[in-house]
């Protein structure tokens, strides 16, 4: 070795030595949990690490407690940005962020601005974005303000150096946001922030299939619309950069919402805290101070929009598969179903009714009658809702195929890097995919439902396969080699890259790249077939989405995806719809009985009973697998089948009540019971039962061969819905309930009012609505109770914004119940009648009762004390007060 090379080799050495020395003063002490992740690509090592200024320090082996913890993570003084300036808004704040040192990723934006908008009292707004370049942001508006806030619940303040943002509630000083935990990294293609977290009780970031309560075990959840059959661990159909975090004892919970629409993970650590790590876009977050879970999910709903109005009707139960063969055999299953008298207000084809599994085609072989099919349904009062998939076919002869024509025409498709359609491949074979941003595509849209529709008279559309999904990875033609399309960071999805099971990020849309708008593009695709749907039937839309992205819910509801029929499927089914609540999507179920595989009868039967509760209630399953409507199965599933839709339907109007409190305010319909009970801790694990609202609580059996179940009741009592007896909990605690196979457990909460329809012999909620009303009271220890109705007609367009509907306010006390009418618009309210009341948990039997002070005719039941007045005819419309003694 020559003296220069030695020399070299000797100062390397010596760099190396000081480097190792600095970075030993700078990491030690820094506790395991609070290690965050300067490496989170594989293959690290130290030398790797070490390139990048960041700490190594492998745990011993073996060591089980420090699994998870990252070898590689940041020292106390990594380069990050420093403030150089903030000044006073009429808005908030703005900041001017510089970075001195480049980060170890290409094209660092050196300089950035911080925006920050005190929006609301309860909403703070900020934004961190290249003041020079204009990059890609989301297109979904939000709403916009001029001016700050004059009075706020939270505090805001910032650290020079390293820059860093501290978000705190004003009442208790509580941390919401804190990302001077970790460094900033902002280039073009890696954005990454952390913050602190006020406790491990953190719900949402999805789509991904697991329990409720996300893992803050070094779990990472990533973010990346693909066509994946629920399973855990997994990027599934949608993007929700959204998350619920509760406060501790004080009951108290905020939300953060990442308006970014780009591929990202966010990984969860035991300090608590998390970490974002987008490859595009802008930072862009809103967060929300509740303080109860579902004032978060409202305020949420204010920025991403209130969630749609479903009609009457999608409320009733729904049944698919794939598989009948023809329009004829699905006639026969649902004229089972109404031999039966099992209840189904709508009817649903797969793929199977096309013409080459083409889009906007039947098949006039197999479902010729498939006219004649929809005319039954609705002379029957049901509906009819086809499939539709985004991929439009592509190797037909011009002229043979008018979608495909005209959308060449138009210049409707998706482009490759060529300027070109991209060609995947789907369901038809070779297919091209609509430009759903583009507004020329949306009108060709309508014109293919339009057209459509008057062919067949469908009442809605399901589309599927739109995250987009493709046979092929990218296109026939594979992908360029570009940036957009190998990234220097690709978060950690399934295969490892951007194109599996999809089409190119290189792709082009007529506002920007696929590569930014890809986890759109269901939401796109969402927002022009409620259009078109709106249009063409001038009445309310039912649209269900496979992919979705906040804001879908103003658009259209979701089912679960492809699952399986396995009893951990219906399990982790509790643990998905919740979690779209938080999405501000509530019109939201999974495939009943399982979408895959066989089910087996008692699988079945108890999913049936689960599934009837459900928001969107519908059984669906797959090609080649056996049938598992109701009818297929014996007389005893069928029977407790009947018995659990038959108590969905009396449900409607309390449910239908809670889609428009989700619809004007944002409010959930399916929620956990810490909703309602935030401050006790030992509801936030529960996710084996559900919430309807405030006053329904649904403990299913999910395990084979039980005749029990294990429910957690907050304090209170818990009224049977079904048999009328309650037991008592003086503190929150575990309660085993017979569950013989015909039954599954429906509570009422004490000290609420329900209104119900009861018929045993319709199986329509066209029928239903013209039942008579019965008032169903859970009566608590003070008396004191209340309820709500919301009644339209069901279908017509925005009948609360023109005020035609009818609005009933039901309070009680110790002896006495009230109705009041608070609105009334409603042109068939002089045709609701009230039959019956019954008031549950009465503990004395009453000398008389007084309905508007003339005495009726009462029942009292001694041993499940409760007090029944029949035989009734009052009108809904006009004001009521019952009164007994």
């Amino acid at each position: 070795m020559s003296t220069s090379s030695r020399r070299i080799c000797l100062l390397y050495i010596f760099f190396l030595s000081n480097l190792v020395m600095t970075l030993g003063m700078q990491c030690s002490g820094i506790r395991p949990s609070f290690r965050f992740d300067c490496y989170p690509e594989t293959g690290s090592n130290q030398q790797n690490c070490n390139k990048r200024g960041c700490c190594w320090l492998p745990p011993p082996r073996n060591d089980r407690v420090l699994e998870g913890v990252p070898f590689c993570f940041y020292p106390r003084d990594f380069p990050s940005y420093r403030m150089d300036s903030l000044k006073q808004t009429d808005f908030g704040y703005s900041l001017n962020l510089t970075r001195t040192t480049k980060s170890y990723y290409e094209k660092d934006v050196m300089q950035l601005q911080m925006d920050v908008y005190y929006e609301t009292a309860q909403r703070l707004h900020f934004k961190i974005y290249d003041p020079k370049v204009k990059r890609y942001e989301v297109p979904i508006t939000t709403p916009k303000v001029a001016k700050r806030a004059p009075l706020t619940e939270y505090n805001v303040q910032f650290s020079k150096s390293p820059l860093g943002i501290l978000v705190t509630r004003a009442k208790d000083s509580t941390v919401l946001f804190n990302s001077s935990v970790s460094t900033l990294i902002f280039s073009d293609q890696f954005l990454q922030i952390s913050t602190s977290l006020s406790t491990q009780f953190i719900y949402g970031l999805g789509e991904h299939r697991g329990r409720f309560r996300l893992s803050s075990d070094w779990k990472t959840y990533s973010m990346w619309a693909r066509d994946q059959p629920p399973k855990v661990g997994a990027n599934l159909y949608g993007s929700h950069p959204f998350y619920l975090n509760l406060e501790g004892s004080s009951g108290r919970s905020h939300g953060v919402f990442l308006l970014n629409s780009n591929a990202m993970e966010v990984a969860i650590q035991p300090a608590p805290a998390l970490t974002y790590r987008s490859i595009g876009g802008i930072l862009d977050f809103y967060i929300f101070l509740g303080p109860g879970p579902d004032e978060v999910i409202q305020q949420y709903t204010e920025v991403i929009g209130h969630p749609f109005m479903p009609p009457y009707w999608g409320l009733g139960f729904h049944l698919c598969r794939w598989g009948y063969g023809s329009a004829n055999k699905t006639l026969a299953v649902v004229k089972k179903m109404k031999a039966a008298g099992i209840p189904q207000d709508t009817q649903w084809s797969d793929i199977e009714y096309a013409v080459g599994r083409k889009d906007f085609t039947f098949n006039n072989n197999t479902y010729a009658e498939l006219p004649d099919l929809i005319q039954y349904c609705h002379a029957n009062g049901m509906h009819f809702i086809p499939i539709v998939d985004p991929a439009i076919s592509s190797t037909q002869a011009p002229g043979t195929y008018s979608p495909y024509d005209a959308g060449i025409v138009g210049d409707v498709f998706v482009k490759n890097s060529s300027g070109k359609p991209l060609v995947g491949k789907v369901w038809p074979g070779e297919t091209v995919f609509p430009d759903f941003f583009n507004e020329k595509t949306k009108s060709w849209w309508f014109d293919q439902i339009k057209d459509f529709h008057a062919q067949i008279h469908f009442d809605g559309i399901w589309i599927d396969m739109n995250e987009p999904s493709s046979f092929v990875d990218g296109s026939v033609d594979g992908c360029a080699d570009t940036l957009f399309d190998n990234p220097p960071y690709t978060p950690s999805i399934l295969d490892g890259k951007l194109s599996a099971k999809t089409i190119c990020a290189s792709a082009t849309h007529c506002i920007g790249r696929h590569y930014d708008l890809h986890n759109l593009y269901g939401y796109s695709e969402a927002v022009a077939t409620n259009s078109a749907l709106v249009k063409v039937r001038e009445k309310r839309s039912f649209v269900i989405s496979r992919s979705t992205y906040p804001g879908s819910g103003k658009y259209a509801g979701h089912w679960l995806g492809d699952n399986y029929s396995l009893w951990p499927d219906m399990a982790y089914s509790i643990a998905g719809i919740m979690s779209f609540s938080l999405f501000g999507i509530p019109l939201v179920g999974a495939d009943i009985c399982g979408f895959n595989l066989n089910t087996s009868e008692e699988l079945c039967q108890r999913w049936m009973q689960l599934g009837a509760f459900y928001p969107f209630s519908r059984n669906h399953n797959t090609l080649g697998s056996k049938d598992q409507d109701p009818t297929a199965f014996s007389d005893d599933m069928q029977s407790s089948t009947r018995k659990a839709l038959n108590l969905r339907y009396a449900l409607l109007p309390y449910i239908y009540t809670l889609f428009h409190f989700a619809h004007v305010k944002g409010s959930t319909v399916a929620r956990p019971l810490f909703f309602e009970f935030p401050d006790d801790s030992k509801l936030y694990d529960v996710d084996r039962q559900f919430m309807l609202g405030p006053a329904v609580v649904i403990t299913p059996v999910l395990e084979e061969g039980a005749t029990a179940v294990n429910g957690t009741f907050p304090k209170g009592r818990w009224y049977n819905i079904v048999q009328g007896n309650y037991f008592r909990v003086n503190n929150t605690e575990i309660v085993e309930l017979k569950a013989d196979p015909s039954e599954i457990n429906v509570h009422l909460r004490e000290g609420f009012i329900l209104a119900m329809q009861y018929n045993s012999t319709e199986t329509t909620t066209t029928a239903f609505r013209q039942s008579l009303f019965t008032i169903v009271v859970g009566v608590s220890d003070d008396g004191n109770g209340k309820g709500e109705l919301y009644w339209d007609d069901g279908d017509s367009l925005e009948t609360y914004e023109s005020e035609k509907y009818l609005s009933v306010v039901f309070t009680s006390s110790k002896c006495s119940l009230n109705s009041k009418i608070l609105h009334n618009n409603y042109p068939g309210s002089n045709e609701m009648n009230i039959g019956s009341i019954l008031l549950m948990g009465v503990l004395n039997k009453p000398s008389s009762v007084k309905l508007n002070d003339t005495s009726v005719m009462f029942h009292y039941d001694t041993n499940i004390q409760n007090l029944s007045i029949g035989n009734l005819d009052v009108p809904l419309q006009y004001d009521f007060l019952l009164e007994w003694l």
